[in-house]
């Protein structure tokens, strides 16, 4: 994912400059015919934009555990549905005679094992007595002993018959949201087949992931001292939908990968948002708005500025002249807007419209 190339900027009345909207006052200071403005510094709340992907909590693709031919869909797509309720039903007819036989074997192993028991006993009688060799003794115990692990093989496949049986009842294993349904009733199914039956999304929270390059996070882990502080102390996180609107919740950044993407150079970040009406939707896009502290900022307003060859020039009026100067910025609120980090201090004045007219030395 990467990162939009507009950072937005909230800033509150007064933060660009003290004259802004104001010029008159500007040119009737300097005798200027140009509307100028004061620099000056502000606390401002600057909003960082990054493209992001919505997830839910959990995406679990359904697979049968058993093959057959599916009999009945019990769901529909996009259908609320809760943890163990049926999905699918796969032919029970062939698993149903499979437990029936499990149970008559389990019944002829314990049959078996009954009458080894009783020559078993008979024959530790009849040595006990002298009547017969301890090899016919010993061969019964084993013929005893065989019938006991007869009955225990015909209980395990009792137990592999059962739940043989119960996996052709397909079952939602959390709460969550139907996906699509692309396979219908008479469709043979196996454990084997390449695709899901369906994929059933935990919607009650979303994960909202998005990735910021290495230099941006190893900032903010600066700021707070530690990777744990800014998991913990970080301001809550706005999610911008497709359409424009704002998502009426906020959310928390709730981690952040360990690694670099080599490729692109950056960190994934996961933000957890809730979906108590169930706007969100598995596989949905948005923009997360990360809002930081910029104390004591000097903004400028684009018309202010002109660039030549990719460097950014403001006018100073000094002593009723325009003065160029190159100033260091960072765009704000997709360039409508600059912080200036160098080039510029408070209380100096500035040309803030018509900068392309002047040129530098002209008169004021």
């Amino acid at each position: 994912m990467k990162k939009k190339v507009f950072i937005g900027l909230l800033c509150c009345m007064g933060c660009l400059l003290s004259a802004c909207g104001n010029s008159q006052d500007g040119q009737q200071a300097h005798g200027s015919q140009h509307p100028t403005a004061v620099v000056e510094r502000h606390d401002c709340v600057v909003e960082e934009v990054y493209s992001a992907s919505i997830r839910g909590r959990q995406d679990i693709a359904i697979m049968p555990q058993v093959a057959g031919t599916l009999t009945k869909l019990c769901v529909q797509e996009g259908e609320q549905v809760s943890k163990g309720q049926v999905l699918f039903i796969i032919d029970q007819v062939p698993f149903l005679a499979a437990l029936e036989t499990a149970e008559a074997n389990v019944e002829v192993a314990k049959a078996g094992v009954a009458t080894a028991e009783l020559v078993y006993n008979a024959k530790k009688q009849l040595y006990a007595d002298s009547v017969i060799s301890d090899y016919e003794r010993q061969l019964a115990e084993n013929n005893y002993l065989t019938a006991k692990a007869g009955l225990a093989q015909a209980n395990a496949a009792l137990v592999i018959a059962k739940n043989n049986l119960s996996y052709t009842e397909v079952k939602s294993p959390s709460h969550g949201v139907v996906g699509t349904l692309p396979l219908r009733v008479g469709a043979l199914v196996s454990p084997q087949m390449p695709m899901p039956l369906t994929t059933v999304s935990d919607n009650s929270d979303m994960y909202v992931y998005f990735s910021m390059t290495e230099s941006q996070w190893l900032s903010l882990v600066r700021h707070y001292g530690s990777k744990t502080k800014a998991l913990a102390e970080m301001p809550a996180v706005s999610l911008m939908l497709n359409d424009g609107s704002q998502y009426e919740h906020s959310g928390r950044i709730e981690s952040v990968s360990g690694v670099i993407d080599a490729a692109t150079g950056t960190v994934s970040v996961r933000a957890v948002f809730p979906n108590r009406e169930g706007l969100l939707t598995s596989g949905g896009a948005g923009n997360i708005v990360l809002h930081k502290q910029r104390p004591q900022a000097i903004v400028v307003p684009r018309t202010a500025t002109f660039e030549i060859q990719d460097k950014v020039f403001v006018y100073r009026a000094i002593d009723n002249k325009a003065v160029a100067t190159m100033v260091t910025v960072e765009r704000l609120n997709g360039g409508k807007e600059y912080i200036v980090h160098s080039g510029l201090k408070a209380g100096e004045v500035i040309v803030t419209e018509g900068v392309a007219m002047l040129k530098d030395g002209a008169a004021l």
